[in-house]
């Protein structure tokens, strides 16, 4: 039977990777679906929205940002994120970030996208979303679980996502 080597957190943060960079959780390292055209615009699209209010508040954008969700023990990266207040100095942030967003690809795991957004939302993340590209549904991630919305929403700016704002 194979021995699982862990990795150490300092060498975690010191790798780099051929394709997709890495999660890490607790010493193992963790693939990444590989992102499709459609999660790609999709991607985009979130940036240019959230672009939109940049100009207003003191908001910074991110694109799959290695996060510091539990220090030494767990990295995890979004698709998308987006920080609200200080723009986080640091290279691999330790600080919640205000929205975490994850799209789906075709391969991926709900287990797995549930434990992660457990994880962000033991961090502290107030709004987590996912967005599923293929069905065209959009999910929110709260206390209560995983709930299918109309629409992503930030009360606090005025600001909503729709399907159509996507091109879905």
């Amino acid at each position: 039977m194979a021995t699982l080597a862990l990795i150490a957190p300092a060498e975690y943060l010191a790798m780099s990777f051929d394709g997709l960079d890495r999660e890490y959780v607790e010493g193992e390292l963790v693939e990444r679906g590989m992102p499709t055209y459609l999660h790609s615009k999709v991607q985009a699209l979130l940036c240019i929205l959230f672009g939109t209010l940049i100009k207003r508040y003191p908001l910074f954008i991110a694109t799959e940002v290695r996060l510091a969700v539990r220090q030494e023990h767990l990295y995890r990266i979004p698709d998308v994120a987006v920080f609200a207040g200080q723009e986080p100095k640091e290279p691999v942030p330790q600080t919640p970030p205000l929205v975490a967003i994850e799209i789906a690809l075709p391969d991926d795991r709900l287990t797995e996208t549930l434990k992660k957004f457990a994880e962000y939302r033991n961090w502290g993340i107030a709004h987590i979303w996912l967005i599923e590209p293929i069905e065209k549904q959009f999910y929110t991630y709260d206390a209560t679980g995983l709930h299918l919305v109309p629409t992503l929403e930030l009360p606090q700016y005025a600001f909503a996502i729709t399907l159509a704002d996507l091109g879905l």
